[in-house]
C-alpha cells in the first residue's frame, strides 16, 4: 500500500498536448482529472471544443468530465500527478530538459506526503530519479522515496493514427516501489484494452522508449541511404521495395525525410546517454546524419533534374512532419524549403493542415492558402502525402505544372498517375 494515498486519488495531467490531452480525457471517465497547462490559449481552445491537434474531437471533449486550467493554485489538492511535456533537443543536438524540468518545479511545490508522479515524457536512462526527482525534492521540501514516489509510463501515442490510439495499446510501467508499480499497471489498465507490461524498473522502462524511435530512425535511415545509392544506379526505390517486401520477414521503411518530435530527436538522447558511459554511439548518429542530410540531398536531386543551376518556380505540398496530421514540429520539409530556396529557386508550400501562424513563426514560411488559382510551376515536389494530395487527379497535377515541368515525388503517391510524356518524373 502507499501512505496517504486516497482510494479515488485526484490526477493531474501536466500538459494537454498530442500525449497529455488524449490520456486526460480517457482518465476522467474513471477519475477526477485536473489538465493543466501554462498555454492559455490552448486552453481557451479546448474550452469551446477545438482541438488542433486532431487527437480528440468535438464529441470526446464535450462530453469528459475534465476540469482544465492554467493556475497552478488547482494542483495542490491533487494525489498523482502525470507529466507530459515535450523534451526536445537543443541547437547543438543535446538533451533539452527545461520543459520536464520546469513541470517538476510546479507539481513539486504541490506536493504533498503520499503523491505520485508519473514521467511520460521521453527521456535517457536515469533522467526520472536522478535529474526530475531531485528536482522535485528541491521544490517541495519533501523526500523523494518515502514521503513521495516516481513512476515512469512512456507515451507511445503515434499522431494521426487511427489504430494504435490508447485505449488500444500496451502500456509500459515502472514504480519506484513494486506498490507504486501495481497502482500504475491498475491505473493504466482502467484507459486501455492492450494491456499493462510492468518493467524491471523506471531505467528499463526509460531505456526501453528511448530506443524505439532510435530502432526506426536507423532502418528509416538504411532505406534513405539506398535510396540514395539506387538513384545513381538509375533504379526507382520504390520499384525495389516492391520486389523486396514480398519476403516474409523483410522490414517494409519506406524513404522520405525524418522529422517530428520522436524519431528524430530521441537517437540525440540515447547518445547522451551512451556518451556518459563512455561509449562513443557510432550506428545510432550515423543514422541521424544520414536522415538530418537526406533534405539536402533531395533539393540536389531537384535541381538536377530540373536541368541545372537556373532558378525554377517551385510548388511543394506538404510541410508538416507526417501525413494527415498539423503538426509541424521539426519538419524536415522545412528543410527541404531551405534548401532549395538555397539554390535559388522561388519556392511556394502548401499544406492545408497546417497552422498558417505557426508555420510563419516556426520556419518563415507563408503559406499558399488554396491551389486555385496558384498558376503553374516548373516543378511540383510531393512532400507529404495527405490525403488531399494523393487523390490529386493526372489532370490536376498537369494543372499545376509547365508544359514540360517535373513532378518530384518524394513518398510515391502518384506512382500510379499517368501523365503526358511531355512531362518529367522523378521519384526516390
Amino acid at each position: 500500500m502507499i501512505p496517504n494515498l486516497p482510494d479515488r486519488p485526484k490526477i493531474a495531467i501536466i500538459g494537454l498536448g498530442y500525449v497529455g490531452l488524449p490520456l486526460a480525457v480517457r482518465l476522467s471517465a474513471h477519475y477526477c482529472v485536473l489538465g493543466f497547462d501554462v498555454n492559455t490559449a490552448r486552453l481557451a481552445e479546448l474550452g469551446t471544443g477545438i482541438d488542433r491537434t486532431g487527437e480528440c474531437d468535438k464529441s470526446a471533449l464535450d462530453n469528459a468530465a475534465l476540469e482544465m486550467s492554467s493556475d497552478r493554485a488547482c494542483l495542490t489538492d491533487c494525489d498523482v500527478f502525470i507529466i507530459t511535456v515535450p523534451t526536445p533537443v537543443d541547437s547543438n543536438n543535446q538533451p533539452d530538459l527545461s520543459a520536464i524540468l520546469s513541470a517538476s518545479q510546479d507539481v513539486g511545490q504541490a506536493l504533498r506526503p503520499g503523491n505520485i508522479v508519473v514521467y511520460e515524457s521521453t527521456v535517457y536512462p536515469g533522467v526520472t530519479e536522478g535529474i526530475c526527482g531531485p528536482a522535485l525534492e528541491r521544490a517541495s521540501g519533501l523526500t523523494c522515496g518515502t514521503a513521495f514516489f516516481l513512476g515512469y509510463s512512456p507515451e507511445r501515442i503515434n499522431p494521426g493514427d487511427r489504430e494504435h490510439t490508447l485505449d488500444r495499446i500496451t502500456k509500459v510501467v515502472a514504480g519506484q516501489t513494486p506498490d507504486v508499480t501495481e497502482f500504475l499497471a491498475t491505473l493504466y489498465g482502467s484507459v486501455t484494452q492492450g494491456g499493462v507490461f510492468r518493467a524491471k524498473n523506471i531505467r528499463t522502462a526509460e531505456a526501453a522508449k528511448v530506443i524505439e524511435n532510435a530502432q526506426r530512425d536507423i532502418n528509416i535511415a538504411f532505406i534513405n541511404e539506398v535510396a540514395i545509392i539506387f538513384n545513381k544506379m538509375g533504379l526507382q526505390t520504390h520499384d525495389v521495395l516492391d520486389a523486396a517486401r514480398t519476403k516474409w520477414n523483410f522490414l517494409d521503411f519506406r524513404p522520405g525525410l525524418v522529422g517530428g518530435h520522436c524519431i528524430g530527436v530521441d537517437p540525440f538522447y540515447l547518445a547522451h546517454a551512451a556518451r556518459e558511459v563512455g561509449h562513443e554511439p557510432e550506428v545510432i548518429l550515423a543514422g541521424r546524419r544520414i536522415n538530418d542530410g537526406f533534405a539536402t540531398f533531395v533539393a540536389g536531386q531537384i535541381t538536377t533534374e530540373l536541368g541545372g543551376p537556373e532558378p525554377c518556380r517551385i510548388l511543394v505540398l506538404g510541410l508538416t512532419f507526417k501525413e494527415n496530421v498539423p503538426d509541424l514540429r521539426n519538419s524536415k520539409v522545412a528543410d527541404l524549403v531551405k534548401n532549395l530556396a538555397s539554390r535559388g529557386h522561388r519556392v511556394t508550400v502548401h499544406d492545408d493542415l497546417a497552422d498558417r501562424d505557426e508555420a510563419r513563426s516556426e520556419y518563415g514560411i507563408e503559406l499558399l492558402k488554396s491551389l486555385e488559382g496558384a498558376g503553374r510551376f516548373d516543378c511540383v515536389v510531393g512532400a507529404v502525402p495527405h490525403r488531399t494530395y494523393i487523390d490529386l487527379s493526372a489532370a490536376q497535377l498537369e494543372h499545376l505544372l509547365n508544359p514540360g515541368g517535373l513532378l518530384a515525388d518524394l513518398k510515391g503517391m502518384w506512382r500510379n498517375q499517368v501523365l503526358d510524356t511531355s512531362y518529367h518524373r522523378w521519384e526516390l
